[in-house]
């Protein structure tokens, strides 16, 4: 069974998925691609075994079996979990678009059992833009994962009454493997020299689809060097500060291009926003800002510079402003960083 992250008919994937999880013996591992947000999509091997790991234990943080909302596509990691988590908790998945992307009536239609969703930062953005967070208060639980939620935007949530959990984790890592910060059951966390993330645990994927070289160079000892940057804060929990292919040295200084797009995107005139390093001949690598702006809104590239700097040192601050209709972004809700940095670069032409 192969999955891709644009996925197909829920209802069938689940049948085909159920088919394979009630095997008597350890069936075949499950084939998933991943989204190719940083390089081209590969195929990773899950085991039905790690598959259950994960779903068992997000199910002892989150209190106990519930019933799922799916909003997600079941190529991808996340939207498997769901169904994953649905088969553990023995509860029937709901589809949101049954509902025409209404949360509130999904919930209802979870039934009487404790009610979860899981949903990329993307979608909980669009909520909170359009005042309709408040749909999501029928919740027990909101997984937000994926990719790095703006800590603000969380905080807007939190305070309208949405039950948010922040995960961080990957398709090598059956999906999200520390909520909030802290690893669930089973999972140990490291950070290596230079600040690299490193997990372990039972949830870990068997290897890569016929690249045995990939799959030695990811999991060494037991562990999975996940080319992600982080650091163990005050409070013991883990902070994501992206990955390393995200940070580029622009005039000598280290920028992370994830730091720089949260601080766009809380300019009152933006509504999305990415940031690309591209080739230059001064700096060696220019940040260049793709900005698609509120209805009537102006900003020029000295506003954003200013603004940036104001919570970052102003060497990360961008040098070129594109002005977009639509920020790329693949099927999953991440940045498609590839074709924003091929963007940009046509831009300085």
């Amino acid at each position: 069974m192969t999955l891709s992250p644009v996925g197909g008919d829920p209802r069938s994937v689940l049948a085909e998925l159920r088919r394979w999880w009630q095997q008597q013996a350890e069936p075949e591992p499950l084939e998933v691609r991943t989204s190719g947000s940083t390089g081209q999509p590969r195929g990773v091997l899950l085991s039905r075994a790690a598959l259950r790991a994960a779903a068992t234990a997000s199910e002892r943080r989150l209190g106990g079996p519930a019933s799922w909302v799916l909003s997600l596509p079941v190529g991808s990691v996340a939207g498997l979990q769901v169904l994953v988590r649905s088969l553990v908790a023995g509860t029937e998945p709901v589809l949101l678009d049954d509902h025409h992307g209404a949360w509130r009536e999904a919930a209802q239609a979870a039934g009487a059992h404790r009610r979860c969703t899981a949903m990329v930062p993307t979608q909980l953005y669009r909520l909170d833009r359009t005042g309709a967070l408040a749909d999501l208060t029928g919740f027990d639980r909101v997984l937000v994962g994926g990719a790095a939620a703006e800590p603000a935007l969380v905080d807007r949530a939190r305070a309208a009454g949405v039950r948010v959990v922040t995960t961080y984790g990957m398709t090598e890592t059956c999906g999200g493997c520390v909520y909030d910060g802290e690893p669930l059951d089973g999972v140990s966390v490291r950070v290596a020299a230079g600040g690299a993330i490193e997990l372990a645990g039972p949830v870990l994927f068997d290897g890569y689809v016929d690249d045995p070289a990939a799959t030695a160079a990811a999991l060494r000892g037991g562990w999975l060097r996940t080319g992600d940057l982080g650091r163990i804060g005050g409070d013991g929990r883990l902070q994501v500060l992206g990955r390393d292919d995200d940070v580029v040295a622009s005039g000598g200084v280290k920028v992370a291009l994830v730091a720089v797009e949260h601080a766009m995107r809380s300019h009152p005139a933006v509504a999305d926003a990415a940031a690309v390093g591209v080739a230059d001949p001064e700096w060696g690598c220019r940040v260049v800002a793709l900005a698609r702006l509120r209805a009537d809104a102006h900003v020029s590239l000295d506003d954003l510079r200013e603004h940036v700097a104001l919570t970052l040192p102003r060497a990360c601050a961008p040098r070129g402003l594109m002005l977009v209709d639509r920020i790329p972004r693949l099927p999953n809700g991440k940045l498609d960083r590839q074709a924003a940095g091929r963007l940009a670069a046509e831009h300085g032409r």
